[in-house]
């Protein structure tokens, strides 16, 4: 009776010696455990090289590319579903982060293959075989492919978050997107919490699949052993099972005059289908051919009424142009924009424009090419000053003036209307040009104006974005004008709303955007080169190699914008708000900048020679290796900002007695003039005079040489 109880503590003491089989924890902790450092290794292969990408690309000194296609596509996948404004997309980035990027994105494709490889082969990934958790099929073997993509593509990650986004995106929640990440680890949880059955709770992946989660370190149980059948299971019942398995097969060997009806059921229900569907295709065909022959022979009774040769009255002509404006007909169309730019009687060019307005946004691609035409006949024959440049001219304006009153009179349903390439405005070779393109108050969202010439047309609070289907701002679909590489010089868009829309290498020189809405806008390459700007909204814009020569930023509000390598030369920017923007590498030189708020702006590397900062805000300034040559800097509010390698060359720092003219400059709102480099480390500076080191060191600035 002794050797049973040693045999026992032996065993005792061997599972004790062995780790993998000395887990104190249970095996629900386990598991989630080992998810946990599943998900943990995946998402840190793509957070940290995105961490590195981000940190790359806040380094000015590195030259900036077009991200990589792939990320472009990916962002625009996700950005969809999840309603994120397409204007998220990624702008020009330094090469290191295009290269990390990529890298994040693949990095977590990769080991989550290789961690589903593992569970398929050997049903544990690292960190299973780690905890002692191991999934196993019926038979208790590893699951193989096809059940390891179901248990996890499937039934872990597709079911849950599926169930998630249908519940966000019908409900008051949409489009907050923190409310779906909630609601979808919700939805993760309750799966893992798994359903009761009779080896317990198992959670739904495993259900799904038909495999198990099991304890590694114990012995398989005899229920998911292939090879150990239960003695007291009789055949009967195995045969029972075996019945149950194929049921829907039995089913119909039993029962075959029914599955015979079912079958010629479905089949005459196709054919029906057919028939009927294909009838109504004849009819509709047969309905459009009578109504475009019935078109066709209206249109040649109309233009017989027009022909040159025709003993018709103005009125009787005037009727027929009119009768043309409504017929629904290609023909009429292309005929009535010839006759309008052909027509000499100005009583029936005015009737032409009207038949075309009744026909409305179908008029303007047969406009569009036409105005095309036209403008090359005006640039390659370069005759305006003879007879027939100016009959070509005249003919130009009296199209434009047509494509202006449809846009005009359909505001807000020219959605997906391409415009691009168009001569709506004067041209430089224009001495006096007679048409001016006027579209104020006019909903122009979703317009394609691309390499267009809307110089000096006039905007004023126009609409170039919308809310799009949903009725909701900024989300995937909002509708949103594109005015990429347009030609707009004096242009007026006071008041206008341009947010988000897309102006890259646009020329906007001398043109009117006072309190215009330009967040987030895009004018990459852009020329504002002496354009008002006065309250203008330019937060999140991105303007990066624009050049803003002289324009008036006063008061405008360019929080968090982007002016990476600008040109700001000679600006004015009294009052502007300039707080978290990326000014690196912009130059200012020669600018007044009284009162401008740069609180926590990177200005590493910019040029601001001889510009006047009084009374402007600084503190927490990103400001390495600056220009401040001859710059004035009094009543500047310093603290807290980076100003290693800044060169202070005939910088004024002392400040002067105030001119009565400049009142309104507010000098710092905590602290006294005295604190404005209070705490300000110049260690690093360079080009320190003796009268500026007295002035740091004795207003609490800190240098080397400060006793």
């Amino acid at each position: 009776m002794a050797t049973p109880i040693v045999r026992r503590r032996n065993d005792q003491s061997n599972r004790s010696n062995n780790p993998e089989k000395s887990h104190s924890l249970s095996l629900v902790t386990r598991r989630f455990a080992a998810w946990t450092a599943e998900i943990t290794l995946v998402a840190a292969t793509g957070l940290i090289p995105f961490g590195l990408g981000v940190y790359a690309n806040s380094n000015s000194d590195l030259n900036r590319v077009q991200p990589n296609p792939v990320l472009v596509v990916t962002e625009r996948a996700i950005a969809r579903p999840l309603a994120l404004p397409v204007s998220y997309g990624i702008r020009n980035v330094a090469w290191p982060t295009n290269i990390l990027w990529s890298i994040a994105l693949l990095a977590p494709v990769t080991l989550s293959s290789w961690q589903l490889y593992l569970l398929a082969k050997t049903g544990s990934t690292l960190p299973k075989r780690r905890f002692g958790i191991r999934v196993v099929n019926d038979q208790g073997k590893a699951p193989g492919f096809g059940a390891a993509i179901l248990r996890e593509g499937v039934g872990r990650w597709t079911v849950p978050l599926s169930v998630a986004y249908l519940l966000w995106r019908y409900s008051l929640a949409f489009p907050n997107v923190g409310i779906f990440a909630v609601l979808a680890l919700l939805a993760i949880a309750a799966e893992a919490i798994g359903l009761p059955s009779k080896q317990g709770r198992r959670a739904f992946h495993d259900i799904l699949a038909g495999t198990h989660t099991i304890d590694a370190t114990r012995p398989l149980p005899t229920s998911l052993s292939g090879d150990n059948l239960d003695e007291e299971e009789s055949p009967a019942e195995n045969q029972n099972e075996t019945t149950q398995t194929h049921s829907l097969l039995d089913l119909i060997r039993r029962n075959p005059n029914l599955t015979l009806i079912a079958v010629a059921l479905v089949s005459m229900t196709s054919v029906l289908t057919t028939l009927v569907g294909t009838q109504i295709y004849i009819q509709t065909q047969e309905t459009q051919r009578r109504t475009q022959q019935i078109n066709s022979q209206q249109f040649l009774e109309l233009v017989k009424q027009l022909n040159p040769n025709s003993t018709a009255t103005n009125e009787e002509r005037r009727s027929a142009i009119l009768a043309l404006g409504t017929l629904n007909d290609s023909q009429a169309i292309q005929f009535l924009a010839d006759l309008l730019v052909k027509e000499t009687n100005p009583t029936l060019v005015d009737t032409v424009q009207q038949a075309l307005v009744h026909i409305g946004l179908k008029a303007l691609p047969e406009l569009k090419n036409q105005n095309q035409f036209l403008a090359g006949e005006l640039e390659s024959k370069n005759t305006n000053a003879s007879q027939d440049g100016q009959l070509r001219q005249q003919q130009l304006q009296l199209n434009q003036k047509a494509i202006n009153k449809i846009l005009a009179v359909y505001s807000g349903q020219s959605h997906g209307l391409d415009l691009s390439r168009t001569q709506l405005g004067f041209t430089s070779a224009e001495a006096n040009p007679s048409f001016n393109l006027v579209l104020d108050k006019v909903d122009l969202s979703g317009i394609k104006f691309k390499s267009a010439n809307l110089n000096q047309a006039s905007f004023r609070g126009s609409r170039f974005r919308n809310v799009g289907e949903d009725g909701r701002w900024d989300t995937y679909d909002d509708v949103v004008a594109d005015l990429t590489e347009v030609q707009m010089k004096q242009a007026n868009f006071t008041d206008a709303i341009l947010s988000r829309v897309t102006m890259n290498r646009s020329d906007l020189s001398r043109s009117t955007l006072n309190r215009a809405n330009l967040s987030d806008a895009r004018l990459i390459g852009a020329n504002l080169s002496s354009t008002q700007l006065v309250g203008a909204d330019l937060r999140g814009a991105v303007l990066e190699n624009a050049s803003l020569t002289g324009a008036d930023l006063g008061d405008a509000k360019l929080n968090e914008a982007d002016l990476y390598a600008a040109r700001l030369g000679r600006v004015t920017a009294i009052g502007t708000q300039l707080s978290y923007a990326n000014l690196t590498k912009t130059d200012w030189q020669a600018s007044d900048l009284s009162g401008a708020d740069f609180e926590h702006a990177n200005l590493s590397n910019a040029n601001l020679s001889a510009t006047r900062l009084t009374g402007a805000v600084l503190r927490s300034a990103q400001m390495q290796n600056a220009n401040l040559q001859n710059a004035d800097l009094s009543l500047v509010d310093l603290r807290g900002a980076n100003v290693a390698g800044a060169d202070f060359k005939g910088t004024v720092l002392s400040p002067t007695k105030q001119d009565p003219a400049d009142q309104f400059v507010q000098t710092p709102s905590k602290g006294s003039v005295s604190a404005v480099v209070q705490g300000v480390d110049f260690s690093q500076a360079k080009n320190l005079d003796a009268k500026q080191l007295a002035y740091i060191c004795t207003q609490g600035g800190l240098h080397p040489r400060c006793p």
